[in-house]
């Protein structure tokens, strides 16, 4: 299968890599310009639009809108090419590229994805996967590859992309969480490490609670899924509640966090950097 690729972050590559490997002919194109080993390099990224299928792994709807739509890249697309989206991005945008894509006559799957890069370089993402059934056939074999888990969202694209959302919204919930059980517990003689012993070992056995733990046990926060993206994904977030006219408290808190985080300083660290700002304050 002939794939083009636009984006090469930590995700993009991983995702590229694996591609390649499984024998796919990939092209791809980064706004940085850096390359990857067995996939080609394009000059521009109209080019990936001359493919059997795109994957657009770009930061935000802004990303998508810059590189994609502005320059009408659809219209340029080869026929019966679809689109696939693995960004998180807003419920909003995501039905405005449901449109985009009818207009234009080519396919469009949004394919969100959950895991950070090491998971993606193992291929064992959890992919989030809502449109068009006869698209997400024609691009299943990309979905295959990349990850271990296919979650089928509906026939409505944006669904997964809401899906998405609430995902990270509760990954924040459960850094905030672990961080606020941790004041009671060290004000009362037990160590960190010891109460996510008993968590990890009892309720809570799951990757995000395995994951974060482990930061806020160590204080590290240096690397990972950045606190600016975070912030990004809570604003989503919040647009969508208020898109369904609703009030959500606990998004409201995490959402003021991860600002305090950010604002400070720290939005190049980990999300989990926002567990600091209770731990410490």
């Amino acid at each position: 299968m002939q794939i083009g690729i636009i984006g090469l972050g930590a995700m993009g590559s991983a995702m590229a890599k694996n591609l390649a490997a499984a024998g796919h002919e990939v092209r791809a194109w980064n706004r940085s310009g850096d390359g990857i080993e067995g996939v080609t390099m394009l000059d521009t990224a109209a080019e990936a639009f001359n493919a059997d299928a795109v994957l657009t792994m770009l930061s935000d709807d802004e990303a998508i809108r810059t590189v994609v739509l502005e320059p009408n890249l659809l219209g340029g697309a080869r026929a019966g090419l679809v689109h696939v989206v693995a960004s998180t991005i807003s419920v909003a945008f995501s039905q405005g590229l449901v449109a985009a894509h009818a207009s234009a006559g080519i396919g469009y799957v949004a394919a969100p994805v959950l895991g950070r890069p090491d998971v993606a370089a193992k291929g064992e993402l959890n992919i989030l996967v809502g449109g068009d059934s006869q698209a997400i056939d024609t691009i299943r074999p990309i979905l295959e590859v990349i990850g271990g888990r296919i979650w089928p969202m509906g026939a409505e694209a944006p669904t997964a992309n809401a899906a998405k959302i609430a995902c990270n919204m509760m990954i924040t919930m459960a850094i905030e969480a672990m961080a606020e059980a941790v004041v009671l517990t060290e004000a009362n003689g037990l160590s960190r490490e010891e109460f996510f012993a008993l968590i990890l070992g009892t309720l809570f056995g799951s990757r995000s609670y395995q994951v974060y733990s482990a930061n806020i046990a160590r204080s590290d926060y240096r690397s990972g899924f950045k606190a600016t993206l975070g912030l990004k994904d809570l604003r989503l977030a919040r647009e969508a509640a208020g898109a369904a006219g609703k009030v959500l408290p606990m998004l409201d808190a995490v959402h003021g966090r991860m600002a305090e985080a950010v604002e400070a300083g720290f939005g190049d660290q980990d999300w989990s950097t926002m567990a600091k700002f209770t731990l410490e304050n």
